[in-house]
């Protein structure tokens, strides 16, 4: 690892990703910093984001990143991210949980590293799961590897119990857009009964679903974030108007079922809950 992550202070090429909603809290990110890895905290509130950076602040002088979602941020959540050491702001592959691109990683690796001047840090996700994905991606030409799935499967993330237990027991992904109300993207989920009712014939979700998220797009994303959770607590399987809130400990649990259970495809690999540290040890093959 060479580049603006040693000198930011970061000891070891892994990047634990930033996802939002209270999946990627303060406790989750500064254990991956201590550890020696980047931790970033997800998308929330401003207010919110504000705690949760010294809540981090509290437990650790390491550096910190946060991630913005851009069709949700606001002129407020860049003043809260500003409180931290790097802001993110990237879509991705169909590998992860949340997906703009089509290129596969490996392939869009080696075309932005052609592309870019030498020395241009660039940082590779999607399907980071074991020791092997990292290094092949480092091998590559990557100055780090941000990985989403493998740290929700954690001790430390703030995903509910049951949505953790159902990663551990998945074995496929759905690349759909039933959970966007608000957020017309491209998202893989591991099945529930809102999928299971809604996508029988199409698993992008209804034409019409998906039509009338783009159309209300620009009104629902302006939507304030404690406003969206409190509408989140009331969706139903039975009843297609899903947002992108996940289920997370301590939050309403009806999201089990009518929330989406973000993975990527990679989560048929992993099998277990891990502690956040063990982790960004075992990817780059340090002694746990």
């Amino acid at each position: 690892m060479t580049g603006w992550l040693e000198k930011a202070g970061v000891q070891l090429p892994i990047v634990q990703a930033g996802m939002g909603g209270g999946l990627a809290g303060h406790g989750l990110a500064a254990v991956v910093a201590e550890a020696g890895g980047l931790g970033t905290i997800g998308f929330l509130a401003p207010a919110d984001l504000r705690k949760e950076i010294a809540g981090f602040r509290a437990r650790t002088s390491k550096p910190l990143a946060v991630n913005l979602l851009l069709p949700l941020a606001r002129r407020a959540h860049f003043q809260a991210a500003a409180e931290a050491d790097v802001l993110v702001t990237f879509w991705g592959r169909p590998r992860r949980g949340n997906v703009r691109g089509t290129a596969g990683a490996l392939e869009l690796l080696a075309r932005i590293r052609q592309a870019l001047p030498r020395g241009y840090p660039v940082m590779s996700a999607g399907g980071i799961a074991e020791p092997a994905d990292a290094r092949q991606r480092l091998d590559a030409g990557a100055d780090a590897v941000v990985c989403g799935t493998r740290f929700v499967m954690t001790h430390e993330s703030g995903a509910h119990p049951a949505y953790k237990q159902r990663l551990v027991d998945a074995q496929e992904t759905i690349l759909t857009e039933l959970f966007g109300a608000g957020w017309p993207a491209p998202h893989r989920v591991v099945p529930n009964e809102a999928t299971r009712r809604w996508l029988s014939s199409d698993p992008r979700g209804p034409a019409w679903l998906r039509a009338f998220h783009r159309a209300t797009a620009p009104l629902l994303s302006r939507v304030p974030v404690p406003m969206q959770l409190r509408l989140a607590a009331t969706q139903s399987p039975d009843r297609p108007l899903f947002g992108p809130a996940a289920a997370t400990a301590g939050g309403p649990a009806n999201l089990l079922e009518a929330g989406p259970l973000y993975a990527g495809e990679c989560v048929s690999r992993i099998s277990d809950i891990r502690p956040a540290a063990e982790l960004v040890r075992e990817l780059t093959g340090q002694a746990v």
